[in-house]
């Protein structure tokens, strides 16, 4: 299982508030031989129930807190609980993230909420037999590992000034996505404003649209009575015509009702021509009431294509930042690899880390004096030292190491 990218749940429940019985930890070795990987098997008890963010960590013995792990793996949850063989699991801790001192630990089960459900017996990292070691190493082979560190710090550096550049573009990136994003948020909230105002008035228009047309439903009704009205005054002349025929100015009275009927009549005709005009006026009215409407729809559809061509812009430059922080995990694997060599390589010739000329170069300068036990501290960062001190001294061309016994 490789390193896990993220910390385990934790709080701060004490010893006296643990479940110790729930979890039982089998094959506890007194001692693990530095340099392996180690199993660790455990067995659900019968009323204990995992869960998908319990954790089993390496606590130093004297632990007050399951904050103070020094390393920890995730455990895999059994596909069927209620099968004898789901009962009993096991984990495996890889050599480079184990302790590299004497002292004693202890497995502990702690699930997602921070209580510990179960804890082994402390056992020890160390070989079983310490005897003295002679290391032989010519001058020349001393020289040549010296320059092959030299080329692995430069090409450290190298991707550590790599590393930075990337994380400067990155910050532009996020600089610059939200400045996109403010921008996105303003044209949404216009067009918000845009539609609520663009309803409001075509509500408007179509409350005033319902009246024009009752108005010209009332002012159509009147025209016809008017017009029967005409006919009707048409019919009346044309017989008092007939009847002023026959009379022959005989009846002053007549006369002057006649008169009067033509003014009615010419009133009349007025006030039907002023109606149609009026009505002229109305239908102009509607109609550039409706060529405002479409006007205001188009201006709505070109918001809306502007929106749209916001949001696939703010994709695309989401797409680079997360080629950008691929390429930044890539290049941070590497640099792990090239520390592991140069353990590696000081593991071999038997030097240790400090008394070496010049230091490699690490990828977190802040963390190296960090406790690796505590929670706040990355349990896998710094390069492992070794797992006991050595002094090297150079004669001539071969080195003595002896290695103290315990």
């Amino acid at each position: 299982m490789e390193k896990t990218i993220e910390d385990p749940p934790t709080s701060a429940v004490l010893l006296d508030h643990c479940h110790f019985s729930q979890v039982i930890f089998n094959s506890v070795e007194k001692f693990y031989i530095p340099g392996g990987d180690v199993t660790c098997r455990y067995t659900f008890t019968q009323n204990f129930i995992p869960r998908q963010k319990d954790w089993i960590g390496i606590f130093r013995v004297g632990w007050k807190t399951v904050r103070e792990y020094y390393t920890f793996m995730w455990v895999t949850l059994p596909i069927d609980l209620n099968n004898k063989s789901a009962k009993q699991q096991e984990v495996q801790f890889k050599a480079y993230y184990l302790p590299k001192d004497d002292e004693y630990y202890q497995f502990c089960y702690v699930d997602q909420d921070g209580v510990v459900r179960g804890a082994s017996i402390p056992f020890q990292f160390r070989p079983e037999n310490e005897e003295d070691i002679l290391v032989v190493t010519t001058q020349g082979e001393v020289e040549e590992i010296e320059q092959h560190n030299k080329e692995l710090c430069k090409e450290n550096q190298e991707l550590k000034d790599s590393c930075v550049s990337l994380q400067k573009q990155n910050s532009d990136m996020q600089a610059e996505l939200q400045k996109k994003q403010e921008e996105l948020e303003t044209l949404q909230s216009i067009n918000k404003k845009l539609e609520l105002k663009v309803k409001e008035q075509k509500d408007y228009w179509e409350t005033e649209l319902l009246q024009l047309k009752e108005q010209n439903q009332k002012m159509s009704s009147e025209n016809e009575k008017m017009g029967i009205r005409v006919d009707q005054l048409q019919a009346q002349l044309s017989t008092q015509e007939k009847e002023m025929e026959k009379l022959v100015q005989g009846d002053q009275d007549k006369t002057e009702q006649l008169e009067h009927l033509k003014k009615e009549n010419g009133h009349l005709f007025l006030s039907l021509t002023e109606q149609r005009k009026d009505q002229k006026k109305l239908e102009q009215t509607v109609e550039e009431m409706k060529q405002n409407e479409t006007t205001a729809m188009k201006k709505q559809q070109e918001l809306m294509d502007e929106n749209f061509d916001l949001s696939r812009r703010l994709s695309e430059k989401k797409m680079i930042y997360n080629a950008l922080q691929r390429e930044k995990e890539r290049l941070e694997g590497e640099n792990d690899l090239l520390k592991r060599e140069n353990s590696r390589l000081l593991s071999y010739m038997g030097l240790d880390f400090n008394s070496l000329p010049y230091q490699v170069p690490t990828s977190d300068e802040g963390g190296a004096g960090q406790n690796p036990g505590l929670v706040y501290g990355n349990p896998y960062s710094g390069i492992q030292e070794s797992s006991s001190p050595s002094q090297l001294s150079i004669s001539g061309s071969v080195c003595f190491v002896p290695k103290q016994s315990r």
